[in-house]
């Protein structure tokens, strides 16, 4: 495991620690690596959902080109 090094203001340490009390978190280590994991989480699910939009409107455009409603566009 590496170690690193972080600086964080005052105000916002004092703000972590505060929910760090009121959640139960025993150490500020495993406080934030729960939200670094938190983080690449959320970032995967958006990816995931932009991904199934992009489908989603690609399945659209193919639809509609096959109805004719849309000309298909030839390169």
């Amino acid at each position: 495991m590496e170690n690193i090094s972080l600086k964080i203001e005052e105000n916002f340490l004092k703000a972590i620690e505060k929910v760090m009390q009121k959640h139960n978190y025993m150490t500020k280590t495993e406080f934030i690596r729960e939200a670094i994991r938190d983080k690449i989480r959320k970032l995967e699910e958006k990816e995931i959902l932009e991904d199934k939009e992009l489908m989603s409107q690609v399945k659209l455009s193919e639809q509609n080109i096959k109805k004719g409603k849309v000309k298909e566009f030839k390169y």
